[in-house]
C-alpha cells in the first residue's frame, strides 16, 4: 500500500505543480505587454494630429495610425520641461524634489524605486534601448542598450551591461542613423525575449533633439517650399507680450549654425545642411531664414521617427502581439518651433509644457478618441503598474489614468497641473506655476538656489498670468489686468495648495521664503 500511496502522492504533487505552472502562464499571458516609445523634444506642433501651422507638412502616417486606433491625450504635461528630469519622473513617478533629479546635470540614483524594478519583480521582462541620459547605470532592466550621454545621430555609440563599466573603446559602435539603429535593436530584442513572460520595452529615440539631423532618404523633403510661420515668430522682446524675461531666441540658434559653419570640427554637434549664415540679413530676413532651416530639419528628423514607429507596429502585427500590447508614443517634453521667436524648451508655456501622447491597446482602449483630462508624466508609471496588475508603491506621486482612457474619468481626478523648472538663468529664470483648463499662473522667482548648471546671477521675481481661452498662444501677460484680480487670487490659493500637496514648499531656502513675503500678495 505504501508504494502505491507514495506514487499517488507524487502524481498529485506533479499534477498540482503542472497546474500551477499553467495557471501562472495563463496569468502572464493575460497581462499586456507594454511598448513605450519616446522621442526627444518631438513637440506636439510637429505631430500633425494636434493641428497647428505644420499639420499639412509633417510626415505622420504611423503617428496618425496610432491615433486612429487609440486615444490621444490633449492635455498631457511634463512636470519639469528638460530631458533628464522628465525622464527621471517618468521612471519614478515623482516630482524632481522627490527623486532628486532637478537639472540636466543631475543623475538618477540606481537605488531609487522605478517602474522597471516594480514590473521586473512581478513577472515582466524589462528592457530599455536608446536614449537614457540619466548618467548612472540603469537599474531594474533585464537588458539595456543605451546611448552614451546625449548620443550622436550617426554611427551611435551604445553601452550594455557587458561594457558599461569598461573604457570607451570597449563600447559598441552601430553603423547607420540612430533612429533606424534603435528601432532595429528593439526588434532584435523582441525576437530573442523570453516568450513565457510579458514584456515592458522602452524604445527611446535621440531624435528630434538638436542638431535635428535626419537620414539621407529625407534630404529633399521640403526642398524649394516655404513652411508656414507661427503667428508669434516676430516676437522680438518681452515688451510685446508683457512676459518677464527674454527667452532663448532663434538668433541664438542662427549663431550656433554660424559657429558650426566656421569650424565644424570644434563645435559640439554636427548640424545638417551647413554652411548657413544670416549676417548679411536684417532682423526679419534672418529670423525667417533661421526658422525655415530649423523647422524643415526638425520635421525631417521627425519623419524618420514616424518611419520607425511603423516598423515597430508592423512587427507587432506580424508576430501576433498587437492585440495584447499597450503601445504608447510620446516625447519627453515639448519644444518651441519659432513660437514667441523661441527655440528649445524649459518654460511653462504650452509649446514646452505639453507632452504629445497617444496610446493604443485594442483589448481595452477605444479607437479614435481624445480626452481632455490633465495627465502628468508622473502618472505614466502608475498606468504601467495598473496594466501589469501591480499595486503602485507609496513613493509614486502620480495616479493611473487607465479608467480615463476608457472614458471613465474618476470624479476626483485632478483639474490642475503643477509645474516647476529648477535651473535658473536670466534668459529663462527658475519658476513654478499651475495650469488648469482655462488659466495659467506662474511665478518666475529667478533665483538659482543650489541647483547645478544654474547662473550665479539672480533676476527680479515676476508673476505671469494667461487666459488660455481668450489667448491660447499666451501672447498677453494679463497679471496686471484688473478683470482677473479675483481669479488670480484663487489661482494663488490653488498654487499654494499644490505646492503643499507635493511637498515642494522651499522651506530650506530662506531666500525663497523672503520672495514669498515680498511678492506673494
Amino acid at each position: 500500500m505504501r508504494p502505491n500511496l507514495f506514487r499517488l502522492s507524487f502524481a498529485f504533487i506533479t499534477l498540482f505543480m503542472l497546474s500551477s505552472c499553467k495557471s501562472e502562464e495563463r496569468q502572464n499571458a493575460e497581462k499586456p505587454n507594454i511598448l513605450f516609445i519616446m522621442s526627444d523634444d518631438h513637440t506636439s506642433q510637429a505631430w500633425g494630429i494636434y493641428g497647428g501651422v505644420l499639420k499639412d507638412h509633417v510626415q505622420n502616417l504611423n503617428i496618425s495610425r496610432l491615433a486612429d486606433e487609440g486615444v490621444v491625450l490633449n492635455n498631457a504635461f511634463c512636470t519639469n520641461s528638460i530631458c533628464v528630469p522628465s525622464r527621471a519622473s517618468i521612471l519614478t513617478g515623482q516630482f524632481s524634489n522627490k527623486n532628486g533629479v532637478y537639472t540636466l546635470s543631475d543623475a538618477l540614483d540606481p537605488g531609487k524605486d522605478n517602474i522597471a524594478k516594480l514590473l521586473n519583480g512581478n513577472g515582466y521582462q524589462t528592457a530599455i534601448i536608446g536614449k537614457w541620459h540619466l548618467k548612472k547605470e540603469p537599474s531594474g532592466f533585464d537588458y539595456y542598450n543605451i546611448l552614451h550621454d546625449q548620443g550622436r545621430y550617426w554611427d551611435p555609440i551604445l553601452r550594455t551591461s557587458e561594457n558599461f563599466h569598461k573604457p570607451a573603446e570597449a563600447w559598441d559602435v552601430h553603423k547607420g542613423f540612430s533612429t533606424d539603429v534603435i528601432a532595429q535593436l528593439s526588434i532584435d530584442w523582441l525576437n530573442q525575449r523570453d516568450l513565457k513572460k510579458p514584456f515592458m520595452l522602452m524604445t527611446h529615440f535621440k531624435a528630434t533633439h538638436e542638431p535635428f539631423d535626419f537620414p539621407e532618404r529625407f534630404n529633399d523633403l521640403y526642398k524649394d517650399i516655404d513652411i508656414p510661420e507661427p503667428e508669434s515668430l516676430f516676437d522680438f522682446s518681452p515688451e510685446t507680450t508683457g512676459r518677464s524675461f527674454p527667452g532663448q531666441k532663434l538668433e541664438n540658434l542662427a549663431w550656433r549654425y554660424e559657429q558650426a559653419s566656421n569650424d565644424p570640427e570644434k563645435w559640439w554637434c554636427k548640424y545638417p545642411g551647413l554652411p548657413f549664415y544670416t549676417k548679411d540679413m536684417d532682423s526679419i530676413e534672418g529670423r525667417k531664414a533661421t526658422y525655415q532651416k530649423f523647422v524643415k530639419d526638425f520635421m525631417r528628423s521627425g519623419a524618420a521617427i514616424d518611419d520607425n514607429i511603423g516598423k515597430l507596429l508592423d512587427y507587432l502585427e506580424d508576430s501576433g502581439l498587437a492585440e495584447n500590447t499597450v503601445v504608447i508614443y510620446t516625447a519627453d517634453q515639448g519644444y518651441f518651433l519659432g513660437e514667441h521667436g523661441f527655440f528649445d524648451k524649459r518654460l511653462i508655456y504650452d509649446e514646452s509644457l505639453r507632452m504629445p501622447f497617444v496610446v493604443r491597446y485594442p483589448k481595452e482602449v477605444p479607437a479614435g478618441k481624445r480626452i481632455d483630462d490633465i495627465i502628468l508624466n508622473i502618472d505614466f508609471p502608475a498606468l504601467f503598474a495598473d496594466y501589469a496588475g501591480v499595486k503602485k508603491p507609496e513613493s509614486m506621486q502620480g495616479q493611473s489614468f487607465r479608467e480615463n482612457l476608457k472614458g471613465n474619468t474618476p470624479e476626483d481626478w485632478r483639474t490642475t497641473a503643477y509645474y516647476r523648472y529648477w535651473t535658473n538663468h536670466a534668459k529663462r529664470p527658475g519658476h513654478f506655476g499651475i495650469r488648469n483648463k482655462r488659466y495659467k499662473l506662474a511665478l518666475f522667482y529667478g533665483h538659482s538656489l543650489d541647483m547645478t548648471g544654474s547662473s550665479k546671477e539672480n533676476s527680479e521675481p515676476a508673476w505671469e498670468f494667461y487666459d488660455l481661452e481668450k489667448d491660447p498662444n499666451e501672447n498677453y501677460n494679463a497679471y496686471n489686468d484688473d478683470a482677473y484680480t479675483d481669479i488670480i487670487k484663487m489661482m494663488k490659493i490653488e498654487l499654494k495648495k499644490q505646492r503643499q500637496n507635493y511637498d515642494d514648499t522651499d522651506l530650506k531656502y530662506p531666500e525663497m521664503q523672503e520672495i514669498f513675503k515680498t511678492h506673494w500678495n
